[in-house]
């Protein structure tokens, strides 16, 4: 177990005290424990708290009932930690199931006991336990810094992190919670949330959430503003109601086909949109439900930030609000084939509405649907309003959420917003947009209302719910003479005009003409080229997925064959293989060679499945319309745009590849048309709508310089060591390169540190200029770089230098599969013991020779680096075993780098000083054998003797037998038992301490040599599986 270090303490009073502001009360574990509110460590429920939370929730029940329900919730009945958490969930927010006999009638009832009591949250019983002591089924104990008790029920674990401690950031503690979930998982069984916080940064997640998916949590109140702080969370999160109304409306799971469970929880901006669109639809219900105009009021959402997920949330929630007595939530989409998203968005979290979506099919089938009282949720298309008019419902508990509600989606001109308007008179209305509404869109307002919530790009990319994206400009130039050049680009200008307004005159006669320049067979096989050219360097930089949008189906078809002339690997006519694919719709008369790219819907999707795995083989996929909105492909980070978009519909587009995947920096959209000016005027009205940062970069006017900038730090890092022989040469050429360049690292302050924190920042850079022209000469160069870090990650990186203990091989894989010039596997990097001559570097087995040989390595850097790690490593074992002897270790451990880093002490001395000790730990752990003790004996004759006066007192054979006594008693003990309960701990307590009297150890170090004991015995029944 780690101690909490002073300023660890400190934000763990803090949070104390934010919590006891919003009604919570705070213990310490001890309290708990000795006040018998568990039997047992390994309990994770408080059966007192719940016990009296049920019996005043459900005074019906008799006490033999409330007894059967606590027993219920005490044992999940699933296999694995996500199931039951899901099952757990719904018990909170349906309640228990459980029959009763009435004592008046004889009866036998069946209700739901209610655990949680969501219409008065302020009654429920909030506890926040700090240092709360975990046994685990394997014995091993966690202390969570605070966990959060509602009823009884942890809800909640926080752990906290030093912020002036630089190794411990909240990656680490993230990392930890992943442990401790390991280690108890029955704590999370009931877990709402887990955050972590260093006070002044705070980032929330859940129990499947990985490290890119802890967000930061910022104050509800301001939009956009105020820092993600402890106090935020708190405040924003813990208060009873919005606690109540977090766990009742913001989670929800979804299930893959394969049976994988997500747990998906709202991020602060979908809860505090949630809370405000919710707020408005209340206050503008029309007659007889309330005295409003139905306007609910826009939520403009960033794409990729979640926003079918806040659509299903606010769905779930108006559909528990009692003031709109069981509405009906009609959701409408533009398109049949784009509604197919949403709609499996809503049917994954039918839990979370009560009931399954349908889709309407028909108006008939619409106005069917809305012909009932209430309940239902409705997914319709705005087509179906221009079928024909006249009422469907005059109900006003009927609430419309549309879907990218804006003039070009809906076709406002044509009457559809007044046609829906009409068909549902009494309704209230809220828009769903990822992209501003237009400065003179005055239509949308009029259904909809003002906005009612913002989350633009800026908060989004802040947040790292969203990439930032970059634009490069790669026309492929029309070949016609100046005249036919003119007329192509008033052509091209009619088009992306027409698309603006969402007019079908961009069909016409121009656009097929247009399509003809475009599409003319010489610029097909230009563009073909290019693209095989460019994405091939960019996949050798980034791994990941491309789009390649085209202006039309026929387009897409012949393009494809062009690239299949030059890469014929990337066909296959199979639909299970290829990298390469054309997504369109069509029929069995198209003509070839578009006929073959048409299929089913069903195989349409099973194509999007395989572009969506980040491993499958399908890399590239040509489009035309489909897959350019409400369609998620975190891996994709290039857009290569052929055709002519405007306002909307292209700042729609280009976000398909801005979502979060692993370390991608960004994506990168290509135009290959000349949308300058359109991309312009879209980023003029984000500005102008109140949109902040910058929705769209230039590569060379921010990527390209941050590649340069981030190349000339590490050419000033490496600066007096001669790497460059190594950049044309193969790496198992110029070994001893390799060697020289580490050895230089470590002769840096902190240089492994500044050398990993510098590569990945050009790398970043890198993989969003590839292949410009300025990336050539960096090539070679960043590839030495990342294959050095490859090198010493493999062999001298400790476990958590990055905070990222479990994540370690991966980064390792990530690392080298992106090396320029080649990917390699993770089992091909060099290895650099083997190279150095310290193959079998290994401490336990460590002779005087192989110590020899380290000494006289030329890189005295490196064999100082290598020691320490072989150290470090060997202590860090030691520490499970034998707390006296590591303790000592490290200490002289940490006292000689201290002097080392001082420079007290050269490196020669250093690496002296340090064989010495790798010598007197290898003699260290041959004492016990001599002595005649075994490991766990020498561990507790080692506590006994730990003070100098002690062993002056008593004899060697005096305190072996004490030693082998301790191993007997704790041995005796029911296994965890002592671990478990306070009584027991305070048992054993009493008989070392009588032990210690037994054999006359003096009296004023017996309380010493007693916390000692313990403390080595709690080690001991934790390793002893």
């Amino acid at each position: 177990m780690t101690m909490s270090s002073p300023t660890e303490q400190l934000v763990e009073d803090v949070a104390a005290i934010y919590f006891g502001a919003v009604g919570a009360s705070i213990k310490r574990g001890t309290e708990i424990d000795d006040a018998g509110e568990r039997g047992a460590a390994t309990e994770v429920l408080l059966r007192g708290r719940l016990n009296a939370a049920l019996h005043r929730l459900n005074p019906e029940l008799p006490h033999d009932s409330v007894e059967e329900v606590v027993r219920f919730v005490s044992r999940p009945p699933h296999p694995r930690l996500i199931q039951n958490n899901r099952w757990f969930h719904a018990q909170l927010t349906d309640g228990v199931e459980i029959e009763y006999r009435d004592p008046r009638s004889g009866e036998t009832r069946g209700v739901r006991a209610r655990l949680i009591d969501f219409e008065h949250p302020e009654k429920n019983d909030l506890l926040v336990v700090r240092q709360l002591t975990v046994a685990g089924t394997s014995g091993k104990i966690i202390r969570p810094d605070l966990t959060v008790f509602l009823n009884g029920l942890p809800v909640a674990v926080i752990e906290l992190k030093d912020p002036t401690d630089t190794q411990a950031d909240l990656g680490v503690a993230i990392d930890q919670l992943d442990r401790y979930m390991q280690t108890a998982p029955d704590l999370f069984v009931p877990s709402l949330i887990q955050a972590v916080s260093d006070g002044m940064l705070t980032r929330v997640g859940s129990i499947t959430s990985g490290r890119s998916r802890f967000m930061p949590w910022r104050p509800l109140a301001n939009d956009g503003g105020g820092a993600p702080t402890l106090e935020a969370l708190i405040r924003g999160l813990f208060e009873p109601r919005a606690l109540a109304d977090y766990l009742r409306t913001c989670v929800t799971f979804e299930e893959d086909e394969r049976g994988e469970i997500a747990r998906k929880i709202a991020g602060y901006h979908q809860f505090r949109a949630v809370r405000k669109a919710r707020a408005s639809v209340l206050a503008s219900l029309r007659a007889p439900s309330g005295s409003g105009d139905g306007r609910g009021g826009v939520i403009w959402h960033t794409q990729g930030s979640g926003k079918s997920l806040t659509m299903l949330m606010l769905a779930g929630a108006l559909i528990r609000e009692p003031r709109l007595a069981n509405p009906t939530v009609v959701m409408i989409t533009d398109r049949n084939d784009l509604d197919d998203q949403l709609f499996d968005t809503f049917a994954a979290g039918r839990a979370l509405l009560r009931q399954a979506p349908v889709q309407a099919e028909n108006r008939e089938r619409l106005k069917a649907l809305l012909d009932r009282a209430a309940g239902g949720v409705v997914f319709t298309t705005i087509q179906k309003f221009a079928e024909a008019h006249g009422m469907i419902s005059e109900r006003s508990n009927v609430v419309v959420m549309a879907d990218e509600a804006h003039r070009s989606q809906y076709g406002f001109v044509e009457g559809g917003a007044r046609w829906m308007r009409e068909a549902m008179p009494n309704a209230t209305f809220v828009g769903f947009t990822g992209t501003p509404l237009e400065r003179d869109d005055k239509n949308t307002i009029h259904v909809f209302g003002e906005y009612a919530d913002v989350y633009d790009i800026r908060q989004a990319v802040e947040d790292g719910a969203t990439k930032p994206l970059y634009y490069e400009s790669r026309i492929i130039k029309l070949k016609v003479d100046e005249a036919g050049a003119r007329v192509a680009e008033e052509k091209v200008e009619y088009v992306v005009n027409a698309d603006r307004t969402g007019g079908e005159t961009a069909e016409d006669q121009v656009r097929v003409r247009l399509e003809s320049l475009v599409g003319a067979q010489e610029r097909i096989d230009r563009l073909a080229a290019f693209i095989v050219e460019h994405w091939e360097k960019r996949r050798a930089a980034m791994e990941g997925k491309a789009m390649l949008v085209t202006m039309s189906r026929d387009i897409a078809a012949r393009l494809y064959e062009a690239i299949r002339a030059l890469r014929s690997d990337w066909h296959d006519s199979d639909d299970e293989r290829g990298a390469m694919k054309v997504v369109v719709t069509g029929t069995s008369d198209d003509p070839e060679p578009l006929r073959q790219h048409v299929r089913t819907k069903a195989a349409r999707k099973r194509l999007a499945e395989r572009f969506k795995a980040p491993d499958d083989d399908l890399r590239l996929v040509i489009v035309c319309d489909m897959w350019l909105t409400g369609f998620d492909c975190p891996p994709a980070h290039t857009m290569y745009l052929d055709k002519p978009l405007a306002g909307h519909n292209l700042m729609q587009a280009i976000a398909r590849v801005n979502r979060v995947y692993g370390d991608k920096p960004g994506g990168l959209i290509v135009d290959l048309l000349g949308l300058a000016d359109q991309l312009a005027d879209a980023l003029a009205t984000y500005t102008q709508a109140g949109g902040t940062g910058e929705a769209v970069r230039k590569v060379q006017n921010e990527a390209v310089p941050a590649m340069q900038a981030a190349f000339e730090k590490l050419r000033g890092f490496f600066h007096g060591c001669e790497y460059e022989p190594a950049l044309d040469a193969a790496p198992q050429a110029v070994l001893l390169v390799y060697l020289r360049a580490i050895d230089h690292v470590f002769g840096q302050n902190d240089g492994w540190k500044r050398l990993r924190t510098l590569v990945k920042e050009l790398s970043a850079a890198f993989a969003l200029a590839v292949p410009r022209q300025e990336t050539e000469a960096i090539t070679p160069h960043l590839a030495f770089f990342q294959r050095v870090v490859a090198m010493i990650r493999k062999r001298l990186s400790d476990e958590n230098d990055r905070g990222a203990g479990h994540a370690r091989q991966r980064d390792i894989d990530a690392a080298v599969r992106q090396v320029v010039g080649g990917a390699v596997d993770a089992d091909e990097v060099i290895d650099l013991f083997a190279v150095a001559g310290l193959a079998e570097a290994r401490l336990d087995i460590l002779s005087d020779e192989f110590l020899g040989r380290v000494a006289a390595l030329e890189q005295k850097n490196l064999a100082l680096e290598t020691l320490r790690k072989l150290l470090n490593d060997q202590i860090r074992i030691t520490e499970r075993t034998n707390l006296v002897q590591s303790r000592k270790f490290r200490e002289a451990l940490e006292d000689a780098m201290l002097r080392y880093t001082n420079k007290a002490i050269t490196t020669a001395e250093m690496i002296a000083r340090l064989i010495d000790l790798a010598k007197h730990l290898r003699d260290a752990q041959k004492h016990g054998e001599e002595l005649g003790l075994s490991s766990e004996e020498t561990a507790f004759y080692d506590a006994l003797g730990e003070n100098g006066s002690a062993r002056e007192v008593m004899k060697s054979d005096t305190l072996r037998l004490m030693a082998r006594e301790l191993t007997e008693m704790v041995k005796n003990m029911p296994k965890l038992d002592w671990t478990q309960r306070e009584s027991v701990r305070a048992s054993l307590r009493r008989n070392v301490r009588r032990l210690l009297a037994k054999y006359g150890y003096p009296p004023d170090l017996a309380e010493g040599a007693t916390q000692l004991v313990l403390r080595q015995a709690e080690l001991s029944t934790e390793n002893s599986e």
